[in-house]
Protein backbone atom coordinates (compact mmCIF):
# COMPACT_ATOMS: atom_id res chain seq x y z
CA UNK A 1 0.00 0.00 0.00
CA UNK A 2 3.23 2.45 0.70
CA UNK A 3 4.38 1.48 -2.45
CA UNK A 4 1.29 2.57 -4.24
CA UNK A 5 0.98 5.65 -2.66
CA UNK A 6 4.32 6.67 -3.12
CA UNK A 7 3.79 5.74 -6.58
CA UNK A 8 1.17 7.80 -7.29
CA UNK A 9 0.90 10.72 -10.10
CA UNK A 10 -2.16 12.16 -8.47
CA UNK A 11 -2.63 12.93 -4.52
CA UNK A 12 -4.28 10.71 -2.12
CA UNK A 13 -5.11 10.21 1.76
CA UNK A 14 -5.47 6.93 3.32
CA UNK A 15 -6.41 6.36 7.06
CA UNK A 16 -5.02 3.24 9.07
CA UNK A 17 -5.38 2.92 12.57
CA UNK A 18 -2.84 4.69 15.04
CA UNK A 19 -0.38 1.80 15.44
CA UNK A 20 3.49 2.21 15.39
CA UNK A 21 4.16 -0.48 12.69
CA UNK A 22 2.03 1.92 10.58
CA UNK A 23 3.82 4.94 11.27
CA UNK A 24 7.09 2.77 10.48
CA UNK A 25 5.77 1.62 7.13
CA UNK A 26 4.34 4.88 6.25
CA UNK A 27 7.28 7.26 7.65
CA UNK A 28 8.19 9.14 4.76
CA UNK A 29 4.90 10.44 4.00
CA UNK A 30 3.20 13.58 5.55
CA UNK A 31 0.73 12.13 8.34
CA UNK A 32 -1.18 13.49 11.27
CA UNK A 33 -3.20 11.73 14.34
CA UNK A 34 -6.80 12.58 15.16
CA UNK A 35 -9.03 11.07 18.31
CA UNK A 36 -11.73 9.58 17.04
CA UNK A 37 -14.72 7.52 19.23
CA UNK A 38 -15.46 3.87 18.05
CA UNK A 39 -19.07 2.64 18.49
CA UNK A 40 -18.80 -1.06 19.54
CA UNK A 41 -21.60 -2.98 19.93
CA UNK A 42 -24.12 -0.60 19.93
CA UNK A 43 -25.17 3.07 20.75
CA UNK A 44 -23.62 4.19 24.07
CA UNK A 45 -20.70 1.61 23.77
CA UNK A 46 -17.65 3.62 22.50
CA UNK A 47 -14.01 3.56 22.74
CA UNK A 48 -11.25 5.86 22.66
CA UNK A 49 -8.95 5.29 19.55
CA UNK A 50 -6.96 6.91 17.53
CA UNK A 51 -6.57 7.07 13.71
CA UNK A 52 -3.85 7.91 11.03
CA UNK A 53 -4.18 10.50 8.01
CA UNK A 54 -1.85 9.68 5.79
CA UNK A 55 -1.21 12.20 2.54
CA UNK A 56 0.60 11.57 -0.68
CA UNK A 57 1.76 13.66 -3.03
CA UNK A 58 2.72 17.26 -2.41
CA UNK A 59 0.51 19.46 -0.24
CA UNK A 60 2.30 22.50 -0.38
CA UNK A 61 0.28 24.16 -2.61
CA UNK A 62 -2.20 22.92 -0.87
CA UNK A 63 -5.53 25.28 0.54
CA UNK A 64 -5.05 26.31 4.41
CA UNK A 65 -8.56 25.85 6.04
CA UNK A 66 -11.05 22.98 5.93
CA UNK A 67 -11.80 23.01 2.37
Amino acid sequence: MAGMLGGSRGRAILTLNNHPAMRALFAQFDMECVDIQYTVGGVGNTAPRSELIIYGGDRSKDPVGPF
